[in-house]
């Protein structure tokens, strides 16, 4: 709770000034003025001025220029579109069911309650009260900058194999027209393993080898030591031999791109930059389809899949808790990764789309909606595919659902395809429909990743257009890319994914959570908010922003760290020189940390060590509201809610931080 003092205030300021950040959705303004009251003066505001006349005049001009979302519904679409994506669809159905089914809802819950959603709100109210990007945001702690890079960086390796994956979705989804489906059927040069996907061949064991007349599966277990005998669906041996051309290995080298998927990549770069190539103004629009048509789909699919039969069954599956996983540390773990990247929180992305809000939209009932949302959705998405499932059972005879389809990095592209196919009934509609809706989601996602690199470097180099950046990031990207659509793309891509992702993610979020909630303080990002907003924010905002979410996070690191095992793909390793670039990238993205800090340091006016260091710690002097007008009286009003126990000790600063 905020000191009585502090709200008297803030009332006599609300008094003294109409506000003009309080603007509504329709982007009309409720007060046309500002009024700051000559009766007191400013704490160090000659100062302040004196020292950074040029960066209020530029400050001035950005306010004029930077744009903002024609209405507030087209962030809140912006951010639906951003943070349920494939992760939703694909991922949280399996995980959820290997780590203890309805169970794993608990710790799920938990997780999004007291990391998810705390984390969500204050990206959006960071960005939001700075009406800067990613990177600039860190003007309220100069030492950690290096955080907003880092990220930055880790975005744009993201978007650019997210897009790969884009690109084999529209294979896929240009493929579903065709009747029947190409990976129906096995292929003769794919050789004896195969057996069909198609609804026809029901020897989901494979068959006596002795009697080829034999239409029935055969009830014992298929063992092949040998994996190249592996008796695989047409569906996998698709993905593996006709879409991606699999090497083995990548031991010498990864080969050339696959000129169909370079045509998808190529698409799936055009719709980004044709989307974002007039920032939110055109993304706004765009957000209205990309964040809602994914829901029609997913409708539809889920109607047509509960009234399958056996679709109960599949269901019950999906649902029924494993209550013996509870309290295995890895189903925590899970939930945390899951939540943690399924909400994007931590990379950038909320604060650059908040950040085109208007100062005083409201961020509090927005993080409600997209993380509730995003936990419906990803029960949604279980429904519908454990339904599909739960029929798939129920027309070939078994009643162990899980070996029906397995899951794993190719889900997409093989379980959920060789499930397609066993529709007896037009499977080109569920087909298309569903790769149309990762398509979208795939877009939605890279859009706001994309959009990231974009202002972070908009934000550093404000003269550089709009369409100028999107062309030059999609070009590099596109680039980049196609490493990913090569033989040995899908190498590489997990090996990005976790050097590149997984081991900077947590390691940058953890330090941002700290830099926000103890160096920057909650108090004063709560007082931000009442400012802001003003609304007072609770003891539970207070508790995770400054205790639990950062503690969880930590604990969550050391056991990444403490049960690290070297990186294998198809249970290969990698070679050598792989390993090599994967420990290069993570060590250039958390790197980071200590040389902007140092640079920040360096770069501080102070005259002594001491000095440099703690300005280095300290908001720049013009951080605060984008508006000077706005930004004067904020700092009024908070040099005077800061200072009263200034220099009181360690315990009352720390019980300040918390409670207010």
């Amino acid at each position: 709770m905020l000191p009585n003092r502090f709200q008297e205030t803030m009332e006599t300021s609300h008094h003294n000034h109409q506000n003009p950040a309080f603007i509504g959705d329709d982007g009309r303004s409720t007060a046309s003025t500002v009024v700051i009251s000559s009766n007191s003066p400013v704490p160090g505001a000659t100062a302040a001025g004196r020292d950074n006349a040029d960066q209020e005049a530029g400050a001035g001009k950005l306010s004029e220029e930077r744009a903002t979302w024609g209405k507030g519904v087209e962030f809140l679409m912006s951010c639906i579109a951003m943070s349920v994506g494939l992760g939703n669809v694909w991922r949280f159905p399996f995980t959820a069911l290997d780590n203890g089914g309805g169970a794993f809802l608990i710790p799920y819950l938990i997780v999004l309650f007291l990391i998810g959603k705390p984390i969500y709100y204050l990206e959006m109210v960071i960005g939001q009260f700075s009406s800067r990007g990613s990177v600039k945001v860190f003007d309220l702690c100069p030492a950690m900058k290096g955080v907003g890079i880092g990220q930055a960086l880790q975005v744009f390796m993201l978007s650019t194999y997210y897009a790969a994956l884009v690109a084999i979705i529209g294979r896929y989804f240009y493929e579903s027209f065709r009747n029947p489906l190409p990976w129906a059927k096995c292929h003769e040069e794919w050789g004896s393993n195969c057996i069909d996907s198609a609804p026809d061949a029901r020897n989901w064991l494979p068959q006596d080898p002795q009697d080829p007349q034999d239409d029935q599966p055969i009830q014992k277990n298929y063992t092949i030591n040998d994996e190249s005998q592996r008796v695989r669906t047409s569906s996998e041996w698709y993905f593996v031999k006709e879409v991606l051309h699999e090497k083995p290995d990548i031991i010498d080298g990864i080969g050339l791109p696959n000129w169909e998927l370079v045509i998808g990549l190529f698409v799936a770069w055009l719709c980004v930059f044709l989307i974002i190539r007039r920032g939110v103004k055109s993304s706004g629009k765009a957000s209205y389809f990309l964040a809602i048509f994914p829901y029609v789909i997913m409708g539809v699919l889920l109607i047509r899949a509960v009234t399958l039969p056996g679709a109960a069954d599949g269901i019950l599956y999906f649902i029924k808790p494993q209550w013996g996983k509870i309290l295995d540390p890895k189903v925590w773990y899970a939930a945390v990764t899951q939540c943690f990247y399924s909400l994007s929180v931590c990379f950038g992305n909320i604060i650059m789309y908040s950040s085109f809000n208007k100062f005083g939209h409201n961020v509090h009932r927005d993080a409600a909606i997209v993380t509730g949302l995003d936990t419906i959705t990803s029960l949604l998405a279980g429904f519908t595919i454990f339904g599909i499932l739960g029929h798939l059972a129920h027309e070939i005879g078994t009643d162990d659902i899980g070996t029906v389809v397995k899951g794993g990095a190719g889900l997409a592209f093989i379980s959920y395809p060789d499930a397609i196919a066993k529709f007896k009934q037009l499977p080109q509609i569920f087909s298309v429909l569903f790769f149309l809706m990762l398509f979208v989601l795939g877009i939605g996602s890279n859009i706001a990743m994309t959009s990231c690199s974009v202002t972070a470097i908009r934000d550093r180099f404000p003269h550089f257009k709009q369409w100028q950046c999107s062309l030059f990031i999609a070009i590099i990207s596109f680039a980049i890319g196609l490493m990913y659509i090569t033989p040995g793309g899908q190498y590489m891509l997990t090996l990005v994914d976790f050097f590149g992702a997984s081991m900077i993610a947590l390691v940058l979020g953890i330090a941002e959570l700290y830099t926000i909630g103890w160096i920057y303080g909650t108090d004063r990002l709560c007082k931000d908010i009442e400012f802001m907003l003003g609304r007072k924010v609770g003891l539970y905002w207070r508790l995770c922003w400054s205790i639990f979410t950062p503690l969880i996070m930590t604990v969550i690191l050391i056991y990444f760290y403490a049960t690290y095992e070297p990186l294998t793909y198809n249970d290969k390793i990698y070679p050598g020189w792989a390993y090599s670039i994967g420990w290069t990238i993570t060590a250039f993205g958390i790197l980071q940390l200590p040389v902007w800090m140092i640079v920040a340091i360096v770069r501080d006016p102070g005259r002594t060590l001491g000095e440099k260091i703690t300005g280095a710690f300290t908001p720049t002097k013009n951080w605060g509201p984008l508006d000077p007008l706005l930004r004067e009286q904020y700092h009024k009003e908070i040099d005077n809610e800061l200072t009263p126990k200034r220099g009181q000790g360690v315990w009352p600063a720390i019980k300040q931080n918390i409670f207010g």
